[in-house]
């Protein structure tokens, strides 16, 4: 994966972005994207891992992986 990922997911719009090892989670609104963290692959289930260097959006596994990330961040800020 070279460029951005975008999923939309539960009505959000997120990117994913590779930066060497390691992953960037971001929400996108409007035009700007706010980065919520940042994940080490290896830590994703191996489905999730292939669904994100082949680009498939739409696979579950990777989608589940997004919510779990994104639940921890908004656990994170409360």
């Amino acid at each position: 994966m070279t460029d951005d990922m975008t999923i939309k997911l539960d009505g959000e719009e997120y990117v994913l972005r590779k930066e060497g090892s390691g992953l960037k989670v971001g929400s996108r609104t409007g035009g700007d994207v706010t980065w919520l963290d940042d994940v080490d692959p290896s830590t994703l289930p191996e489905q999730a891992r292939q669904a994100l260097e082949s680009g498939d959006t739409g696979d579950e596994a990777l989608n589940t992986a997004l919510r779990g990330i994104v639940q921890a961040e908004v656990k994170r800020g409360s």
